[in-house]
């Protein structure tokens, strides 16, 4: 859980702020793939604090 969260918080800033990167929108550094995993983390992450707090 702990390498899955820290591969999430390398996509905080970068894609919250526009100026992230030193060049061109977050948008354009990003596709599915990073997609796919973030969303597929983050899940994850949820289904364990979850069952922990049952």
């Amino acid at each position: 859980m702990v390498d899955k969260g820290r591969v999430l918080d390398n996509f905080y800033v970068p894609t919250r702020y526009a100026n992230g990167h030193p060049e061109g929108a977050p948008f354009e550094h990003y596709g599915p793939l990073q997609s796919n995993d973030a969303i597929r983390y983050a899940s994850e992450i949820l289904e364990f604090a979850r069952a922990q707090m049952a």
